[in-house]
């Protein structure tokens, strides 16, 4: 299936099963781990992040840089597990909504866009069609502990 339709997918599955659990199994967490409200907030700032990188990287110097993110920061700066669910559903599903868009309209000329992973241990290039693929993986593995 192509990554594109997988991501509608899971915009169409994924907010009728978050509707369907009380708010106790919504923010529920075990010691040092995520709720479920919290790992839909850590998918809305990898949404976030990720339409600034699929829009800039388009535009920008080659390769693209990745800057990452802190990402358990931003959930508790964002106060996730306290916000209403009907929210924080209605703003992932437009950011994802709004990457389809931007994805969708990208030639495979802009989709073969090289971009720069933050160094570890090298320096490591891929393309901007191989971060929008690891966007879409990365959005499934925390699916799977949404439901």
């Amino acid at each position: 299936m192509h990554t594109l339709d997988r991501l509608r997918r899971h915009m169409d599955d994924v907010p009728p099963l978050l509707r369907a659990l009380s708010e106790q199994e919504l923010t529920q967490h075990l010691p040092g781990k995520w709720s479920r409200k919290q790992v839909l907030g850590h998918l809305i700032d990898s949404a976030i992040n990720n339409l600034k990188r699929f829009t800039d990287a388009q535009f920008a110097d080659e390769p693209y840089p990745i800057q990452p993110y802190n990402q358990d920061k931003l959930v508790e700066a964002n106060q996730y597990q306290a916000l209403p669910v009907p929210h924080l559903l209605t703003l992932w599903s437009s950011l994802n909504l709004q990457i389809c868009y931007v994805v969708e309209a990208m030639s495979a000329t802009i989709l073969s866009t090289p971009i720069l992973l933050p160094a570890t241990t090298q320096t490591e290039t891929k393309t901007l069609q191989w971060l929008f693929d690891d966007y879409v993986v990365h959005m499934e593995h925390h699916v799977k502990t949404l439901i």
